[in-house]
C-alpha cells in the first residue's frame, strides 16, 4: 500500500489521489485538475523544510553554503530516487502517450510527483507533519549535504551525463560491513551493465557520491588545456 511505504496516513485520501494525477491523464480523461498545483506547493514546502534544517543544524553555514547544500537535495535526481524508493511510479495516473514512452520511470515525472505528494501531506496534515515526512525521507541527505556544502553532487552530474549519452541510469550496488554502531559502506556503480567505479564511506550516500565521482571522472570528462576537467 502506498501510504505504508510513504509512512504517512492521509486524513483525506483525495489529497493523495490528486498528487498522482499527471496532466497527460487529465487531458485524456476527466479534464480536471492535475497534480501541477500541488507540485508547486510541495516544491515551496520542501525548500522551507530543507532551509530550516540547514539553518538550525550549523550556525557556521553561510547563506551561499546553505544554498549549495539545498541544491544537492532539492533536485530531480534526489527526488526521483525517493519516488522510486516508495514505488510511486506504479501508482501514477498517466495518459496513454506517457504510458507507452515509459513515463512511470521518467525522472522528471517521478520528481514532480514526489513534490506533489509533499504538497498533499502539507494540505492534509499541516507544517509539522509535512516536516516530519520530509525529514524521514530526506533528513540524511540534508545532513550530509551540510557537511560538505561546496562539494559537487556527482550523482547528479553522472545522471545528467549518461542521459546525454543516451545510456540507462547508473546502478548502485551497496555492500555493508561492521557492527551497526561502526558500519562502513562500499558501493559499486555500473552503467549499461559495465563496471564504472567504486567508492567507500561511513554512510551509504557518501559511498555513492565517491563511486559516482570515479565514474563521472572516468566516463564524462575531458582534460582541457589548463588541466581542469570539463564535461
Amino acid at each position: 500500500m502506498l501510504e505504508e511505504r510513504l509512512g504517512y496516513r492521509f486524513e483525506e485520501i483525495g489529497h493523495l489521489e490528486l498528487a498522482l494525477k499527471h496532466r497527460s491523464w487529465c487531458a485524456e480523461n476527466d479534464h480536471g485538475e492535475s497534480n501541477e498545483r500541488l507540485e508547486f506547493l510541495g516544491d515551496a514546502v520542501l525548500s522551507l523544510v530543507v532551509a530550516d534544517r540547514l539553518y538550525g543544524r550549523d550556525p557556521r553555514l553561510a547563506e551561499g553554503e546553505m544554498s549549495k547544500a539545498r541544491a544537492t537535495v532539492v533536485n530531480a535526481v534526489a527526488l526521483g530516487e525517493e519516488a522510486n524508493g516508495v514505488g510511486l511510479g506504479m501508482h501514477l495516473l498517466l495518459g496513454k502517450g506517457e504510458e507507452t514512452t515509459g513515463g512511470r520511470s521518467k525522472q522528471s515525472i517521478l520528481a514532480d510527483a514526489f513534490e506533489a505528494v509533499i504538497g498533499a501531506v502539507y494540505l492534509d496534515g499541516g507544517l509539522e507533519r509535512v516536516q516530519d515526512f520530509v525529514l524521514a525521507r530526506l533528513g540524511e541527505r540534508i545532513d550530509e549535504a551540510a557537511l560538505e556544502p561546496g562539494a559537487r553532487d556527482y550523482k547528479t552530474l553522472l545522471q545528467e551525463c549518461v542521459a546525454r549519452l543516451g545510456l540507462p541510469a547508473p546502478k548502485y550496488d551497496l555492500q555493508q560491513a561492521g557492527p551497526h554502531h561502526d558500519r562502513s559502506f562500499r558501493v559499486v556503480v555500473e552503467i549499461a551493465d559495465e563496471f564504472s567505479g567504486t567508492g567507500e564511506g561511513t554512510t551509504k550516500k557518501q559511498a555513492e557520491q565517491r563511486a559516482a565521482r570515479v565514474a563521472w571522472e572516468t566516463r564524462c570528462t575531458e582534460v582541457s588545456e589548463d588541466g581542469e576537467p570539463d564535461v
